[in-house]
């Protein structure tokens, strides 16, 4: 209607998780699409009231947890676990109420401004018919089959699959998939690595140096993504009288081909010698237009990405002078970087065709085979005397696939495979080098020789202290249960009490382990598939069977399972009484307190980060998360690379998962370590620190700053820096006393110029301030 909305309801849940009338599953990211969305409405405008209404609070990734309370204790969501049944349109205001069923068990109506409804993910709707034209088998719902210890392989040999077509997922289980995926292909043309590689000819490099800058600007319009919130055309005619600009102009898609046969164009015809691009991230984007201005004979680093897009049209949506004045100061600051860019050149290093794992769990068994099926060299190091990790102590999965069998037939296949050497018992002392040509120490003397690293350190198992599990052989965990019922030592009349989240999702461990629910619902459905009698009780607080896990929640309901909620504040209280327990505990369904006999207590523990993570993480400048588990590069963008150069990572080093996504991401692991592994030579970034010995005074500030140990003593006892180790992070430049470090394309005149323009843009509102009645003290305004 047109008015700005106060009070905003998310529905969760609409079309799924519903067997009768929608989709059946579980699409794993609705739950933070809302929350995400809520946190950004408060950030756009305090006064926005939003609320949720869930069913099950299913923020189950790497910190998600975390984002959720601080979207309630920061940003006021509101969290509202109800069904709503119903919503209206309130007639005269054209306001929205919904009736629903509080967690108190009240009939509840609540007025809203607007309603988002959280759908789903589905297959697309030619799933089937794509499927047959590749002649993959499909699941009842339309996703390509595919087995939870072979998370990307199809139905028929050297077809993969990724991503949401391969089921529902978030962003980095998509990006960690096409990554398995591709090191899946690695794997089967090895062989044929190199064949069809085209050398591509680029005409010899312009000499720019002492030249007086000529910059050509381009303002993208990105379809309407800029152009509907930015006045291209205004910031264009204003690049156009900065100082060094030779031509300006507009352009629909900068990044098309045309977009980039304009810029070769442009670069012949007004012999332009650097060029800036205002359009969208240059985390993405900047190499394309690096490589378009280099095949148009300029050095690559005589480019500069101004962005506009994320910087000012997204974020200033809807206030379009304001990102339009914004986006003419960043287009300025570039233009005038641009001014001092200087041509780089890059060294290259050769590559040792070998990589190491360190531990051999899964995810590091995983990984190797892969590496060496891709024709690597591979080593494996592992600190205990066997391979298998924390999944030897597993029998099945969910689905009932035999993790046991997986491990056996893993270490067959190792213990085959030529390529592949396996260090146990062994431990690494040290690591020297950089990406492509590493050599590591191992605690037993031997050394090795390697060019990328792959850190799949595993984890642990928490031992509760929780509901007396010290002090009676029958209060066991999730783990110790599953060999009870393989061993049939559990008779069929038995009554089980199962607590979920202990020792998890608050203070000091505020996560969720993803595999705690599902274990509790396997040994469920396994007890009463042998006894449809015998009974079992769950007390959650969310069940968090995700994506198309859903349907053994199902099942498990279906054979008469019972589910008890519970909040974090009222847990279940045990007492043992002879030889069984009472459990009390508060139903909020039934709305009193419940009593239960059980012979067995169950306790589903979650996940830790391997003590051994410390180790490495000081070893090797690892950063982790406040839980301990390794931080990765870029949550999406890079899932499975760590900041420093050739080093990589997989499985629960990285955090708490299941087994597919383990396989997954240590394919994924092999696969990046695979992309460096194949070339000959590796090309070290330009946009790296220079370090000019005349002017270092060797206080060694650098030596202790730096996280990638760059600078080095050298043996005339002074400060030296090792350049391909260098990441271009600037901390040696901020905090060099002399100046003897800058690093390329950030320099201290490139930095000053940007500042310079911005500051010259606020003349006029100098002279305002200084014309004006509340003029400072100096009559400057105080703009910064």
């Amino acid at each position: 209607d047109g008015k700005h909305p106060k009070r905003i309801a998310w529905i969760q849940c609409v079309g799924s998780r519903d067997p009768h009338n929608a989709n059946p599953w579980c699409s794993s990211v609705c739950c933070m699409y809302a929350t995400k969305q809520a946190v950004i409405a408060r950030e756009h405008d305090a006064e926005v009231a939003p609320t949720i209404f869930y069913n099950e609070k299913r923020t189950f990734g790497k910190d998600f947890d975390k984002y959720a309370d601080r979207a309630r204790d920061k940003y006021n969501v509101r969290y509202e676990r109800a069904m709503v049944s119903a919503v209206y349109e309130e007639a005269g205001t054209g306001d929205l109420f919904m009736r629903y069923v509080d967690k108190d068990g009240r009939l509840v109506n609540e007025n809203f401004d607007m309603v988002v409804l959280s759908v789903g993910l589905q297959p697309r709707k030619d799933a089937l018919e794509f499927a047959k034209i590749f002649d993959i088998s499909t699941d009842q719902f339309g996703f390509p089959k595919t087995s939870r210890l072979s998370p990307v392989e199809t139905t028929r040999p050297g077809i993969f699959v990724a991503g949401t077509y391969q089921g529902p997922k978030d962003i980095p289980e998509t990006v960690v998939q096409g990554s398995a995926a591709a090191a899946a292909a690695m794997e089967i043309l090895d062989k044929s690595r190199g064949r069809e590689v085209a050398e591509v000819s680029l005409p010899p490099e312009k000499e720019t140096v002492g030249d007086e800058a000529r910059v050509g600007v381009l303002i993208c319009h990105c379809g309407t993504n800029i152009s509907q919130t930015v006045d291209v055309e205004r910031v264009a005619e204003n690049a156009s009288k900065q100082p060094s600009v030779a031509h300006a102009e507009t352009v629909i898609y900068a990044c098309a081909p045309d977009g980039q046969a304009r810029i070769k164009e442009l670069i012949k015809e007004k012999n332009l010698n650097r060029v800036v691009v205002a359009s969208c991230t240059p985390r993405t984007h900047e190499p394309l237009f690096q490589d378009t201005i280099r095949e148009a004979g300029l050095n690559k680093y005589l480019f500069e990405l101004a962005d506009i897009r994320e910087q000012c049209s997204w974020c200033h949506m809807g206030q379009n002078e304001v990102a339009t004045q914004k986006a003419i100061d960043i287009v300025n600051m570039n233009i005038a970087k641009a001014a001092f860019l200087q041509e780089v050149t890059s060294e290259s290093v050769p590559v040792t065709h070998a990589a190491m794992i360190i531990g051999g769990g899964i995810a590091g068994m995983t990984a190797a085979l892969s590496l060496a099926e891709q024709g690597f060299s591979v080593h494996i190091v592992e600190k205990e005397t066997h391979l298998g990790g924390l999944a030897a102590g597993v029998l099945h999965t969910l689905e009932g696939d035999s993790i046991r069998e997986l491990v056996r037939r893993k270490n067959l296949q190792i213990d085959d495979h030529p390529a592949i050497t396996v260090h146990v018992g062994v431990e690494v002392s040290k690591t020297e080098g950089y990406v492509g040509n590493f050599k590591t120490t191992l605690s037993d003397n031997r050394e090795i020789d390697h060019g990328v690293i792959v850190i799949a350190s595993g984890g642990k198992e928490y031992v509760p202290t929780e509901y007396g599990y010290e002090e009676s052989d029958k209060v066991l965990t999730q783990r110790q249960l599953e060999r009870l019922l393989a061993a049939k030592k559990i008779r069929a009349d038995v009554r089980i009490a199962m607590i979920q989240c202990v020792g998890s999702r608050e203070e000091p461990h505020n996560y969720c382990s993803r595999i705690c629910c599902q274990d509790a619902i396997k040994n469920a459905i396994a007890i009463k598939d042998k006894n449809p009698d015998a009974q079992v009780v769950i007390f959650y607080r969310d069940i968090r069977t995700y994506g198309l896990r859903e349907n053994y929640y199902a099942k498990a309901r279906d054979l008469g399972v019972r589910f008890v909620r519970y909040e974090i504040e009222n847990k279940p209280q045990v007492t043992q009484d002879g030889q069984g327990f009472t459990i009390k505990a508060y139903d909020p369904v039934l709305e009193r307190e419940i009593i239960l006999p059980a012979d067995y207590v169950v306790l589903s523990t979650g996940l830790r980060p391997h003590p051994t993570n410390d180790k490495l993480g000081e070893k090797y400048k690892l950063t982790r998360n406040e839980d301990g588990f390794f931080l990765e590069a870029h949550v999406k963008l890079r899932p499975v690379d760590f900041p420093s150069e050739g080093l990589f990572l997989a499985g629960l080093a990285h955090g708490p998962k299941n087994i597919d996504e383990t396989i997954s991401q240590a394919l994924a692991a092999a696969g990046r370590a695979g992309a460096v592994l194949s070339h000959d030579q590796l090309a070290v970034s330009g946009i790296i620190a220079k370090h000019d010995r005349e002017k270092c005074m060797s206080c060694l500030a650098c030596f202790r700053a730096c996280p990638f140990d760059s600078p080095f003593i050298d043996e005339d006892g002074k400060i030296s820096h090792n350049e391909v180790k260098c990441t271009g992070c600037g901390i040696c430049a901020g905090i060099c006393p002399a100046k003897a470090f800058q690093v390329n394309s950030f320099k201290d005149e490139q930095i000053t110029a940007m500042i310079d323009s911005l500051t010259e843009s606020c003349v006029p509102i100098q002279q305002a301030a200084k014309n004006s009645v509340g003029k400072n003290d100096d009559g400057n305004c105080n703009c910064s």
